[in-house]
């Protein structure tokens, strides 16, 4: 047991880039890769699986760590679009204007449709908030992966190094 100290307790560092992506399809390959790698080089990305603890509110933690991003990774892959938390987190990117880097990862941009909510049907106004946010990032230059036949290093260094590049341009831009 922990003893109880007046303090308050600590609070999260800052995020610096929140990686949204479809956990059953790349938090053990592309998105928990790239986590670790810019862990590792000193920033503080957001990945639910490692930013996230027993008893944290979902939709309260997520949303924090998206308004206090300072970019957006979208991982996109085949089933990204299942999911009503990655569209979610897609269209709070784009709405806060958040710079997003989506990352194609065995999947075409233009393949990437709003799949129908596995509880139904979504709301006109969901809807409308995830194809406008999907749309966007559709038109948003971005990386391209195979994860069968790519080269992993590659990869890691392609992304790592579009991160920094954007990290420096926004940081840049509230400086002015």
């Amino acid at each position: 047991m922990v003893p109880r100290s007046s303090s308050s307790p600590p609070l999260q560092p800052p995020c610096d880039i929140f990686i949204n992506h479809r956990g059953i399809d790349t938090k053990k390959t592309a998105a928990g890769l790239l986590h670790y790698h810019l862990s590792g080089l000193g920033f503080s990305p957001f990945l639910d699986s490692k930013s996230m603890k027993p008893g944290d509110s979902l939709y309260d933690k997520i949303n924090a760590g998206i308004r206090s991003c300072k970019i957006g990774v979208a991982v996109f892959s085949p089933r990204y679009c299942d999911s009503p938390f990655c569209l979610h987190e897609l269209s709070l990117l784009m709405e806060t204007k958040k710079r997003v880097i989506p990352v194609f990862c065995d999947v075409k941009p233009s393949e990437l449709r709003v799949s129908k909510n596995p509880n139904g049907n979504y709301s006109k106004s969901e809807l409308e908030r995830y194809e406008k946010a999907l749309e966007e990032a559709k038109f948003t230059v971005g990386l391209t992966f195979d994860t069968i036949n790519g080269d992993w290093s590659e990869f890691l260094q392609t992304a790592t190094d579009a991160v920094i590049e954007n990290l420096i341009e926004v940081e840049g831009d509230e400086i002015y």
